[in-house]
């Protein structure tokens, strides 16, 4: 039995079919929005936010927070086996990647900027998420 989520896997062909444009080129390409763009970033709603890719579930309203960098921030991800952390060293730095697990759809970077409690920064794309409304 795996201890995470269970893994998605699509042919390029059938994720270019579910996903936008936008939303292929930040999952499936590893791109960025530009930043103060993205429909997430001034989300101040209570809920959950899931990747776009797959659905599963990544983020919680109450973990998020106006950081200012133009892109939506969380402190934690919902849980620890949510996301994967990757070493990129693209664009000549180097950084810490954020992916979904569950289908390997890349969601931002992370950075050791961040309030407490955990002193870090989910900088993720709001191309990579979806919003579900707490009722």
């Amino acid at each position: 039995m795996s201890d995470g989520p269970e893994e998605i896997s699509r042919s390029e062909a059938e994720w270019r079919a579910l996903l936008t444009p936008e939303q292929y080129h930040v999952l499936r390409e590893k791109g960025t929005e530009r930043p103060y763009t993205g429909a997430l970033t001034q989300n101040h709603e209570t809920g959950n936010y899931h990747c776009a890719g797959c659905g599963a579930p990544l983020f919680l309203s109450g973990a998020k927070f106006d950081s200012g960098c133009g892109w939506p921030s969380f402190v934690i991800p919902a849980d620890s086996k949510a996301v994967e952390e990757h070493e990129d060293l693209s664009y000549g730095m180097r950084r810490i990647e954020v992916t979904c697990r569950r289908c390997g759809g890349h969601l931002g970077h992370v950075f050791p900027d961040g309030p407490g409690p955990t002193g870090l920064r989910y900088c993720i794309n709001s191309a990579s998420l979806t919003f579900k409304n707490e009722k």
